[in-house]
Order: C-alpha cells, then sequence, then structure tokens
C-alpha cells in the first residue's frame, strides 16, 4: 500500500509542478534563480538521461509498463520494513510514470532544472534516481 501512495504522490506532484512550467513559461525561456548557477528553462526532452535515445517513445513506454508488470508481479515479495524501502519502489514507479505520461501526451518530458553543469531535469527524475538509489542501499546493507 505504501509503495502504491508513494507513486501515486510522486506522480501527481510531478504533473502539477510540471503544469504550472508549462502554462507559466514559454518552450526555451530560463529564469535565472542563482545566476549561472540554477535556472528554470523549461525544455522538451525527446529522450532519456541526456538526452539519449532521442524519439524511442514506444520503447520508453515499455518500460514503465514492464516496471508496474514487475512491481505487480513481485508485490508480495517487498519487504514492508525498512520503511524506505517500499517508499523507494513507489519513487521509482511515480516518476517513472510522471515521465511515462509525458511521452505519451507530448511525445518528450517536460524538464526545467538547470544547474548549468547537468543536463535539465525534472522532479520524476529526482524520484526515480532517488528510488534506485534506495533500492541499491537496500539490496548493499542486506547482502550476505
Amino acid at each position: 500500500m505504501i509503495t502504491l501512495l508513494t507513486a501515486l504522490f510522486v506522480t501527481i506532484f510531478d504533473q502539477l509542478v510540471k503544469w504550472f512550467v508549462v502554462n507559466h513559461m514559454e518552450l526555451g525561456e530560463t529564469i535565472p534563480i542563482i545566476r549561472n548557477v540554477f535556472h528554470l528553462t523549461y525544455i522538451l526532452n525527446p529522450g532519456a538521461a541526456f538526452g539519449i535515445l532521442p524519439h524511442q517513445d514506444w520503447f520508453f513506454l515499455a518500460i514503465v509498463v514492464a516496471l508496474f508488470i514487475a512491481f505487480f508481479v513481485m508485490r508480495k515479495r517487498i519487504p514492508e520494513n525498512p520503511l524506505y524501502f517500499p517508499s523507494a519502489v513507489g519513487m521509482l514507479l511515480g516518476g517513472a510514470l510522471g515521465n511515462g505520461l509525458d511521452r505519451a501526451r507530448l511525445g518528450a518530458v517536460v524538464d526545467f532544472f538547470d544547474f548549468r553543469i547537468w543536463p535539465i531535469f525534472n522532479i520524476a527524475d529526482i524520484f526515480i534516481c532517488a528510488g534506485v538509489g534506495l533500492i541499491a542501499f537496500y539490496f548493499w546493507r542486506h547482502s550476505s
């Protein structure tokens, strides 16, 4: 239950922030928050991280579907403790779904966090990375 609630929260939060960006910024517009360090820059990314594999929407949507199938097949094997583990799985699922919804609607992902030394990213990307990191930490801590 924690996993699905987390996924739902992440997806809704991600989509609300993206809706705000799309409806209050022009495509390509950049707003300096800390000049030359951190900007809000609205772009549409047709690829994955760092823009790799552009315009492969069906491939990325298939990954989202595969993640959810794997979750529903394995859900009874997800440990409830420590609490961060089912939350981490939810972060991964919610982030994947958030970006998947963008791909299905727009053919690209809405990105906007721009640290100038790193590719522009979004909330879903943060949750995907945090979820994968926590899952890896869990397996590192619980390996024999």
